[in-house]
């Protein structure tokens, strides 16, 4: 029985599906399913999905082909999410100086005054 079972567990490998409902959409991902290839993996995700859903497109993936980080590398991601520059809020000390700048103008009252002034001597 044992022996069967083991048999059995090789012959269908794990597939993950995943669906696009509108051209703009992003992929996302639908169920898990076990099949023996690739073909009748496809033909079992589009009698699945396809029968309660609509979708332009249908991705069928066999798990072992999906590759993720392992921890030690998921750490080294951390160094890359340091994006504060792209962040508008990192340019909010430009209004104080600006306000700092704008006060130290001339404006055109006081430059007129100056010539009254040579006038006046």
């Amino acid at each position: 029985m044992q022996n069967q079972r083991a048999s059995t567990e090789s012959f269908y490998e794990v597939f993950e599906v995943f669906s696009k409902k509108t051209d703009l959409a992003h992929f996302q991902h639908q169920f898990s399913l076990l099949a023996p290839n690739h073909e009748i993996a496809i033909v079992m995700a589009q009698e699945n999905f396809l029968r309660r859903e609509s979708a332009v497109d249908l991705w069928v993936v066999k798990r072992s082909d999906i590759s993720m980080l392992q921890p030690a590398e998921r750490a080294s991601l951390q160094r890359l999410n340091n994006k504060d520059y792209r962040m508008t809020k990192g340019y909010g000390y430009l209004r104080k100086k600006w306000r700092h700048y704008e006060q130290q103008m001339l404006d055109e009252k006081e430059i007129l005054s100056w010539g009254e002034k040579q006038r006046d001597k």
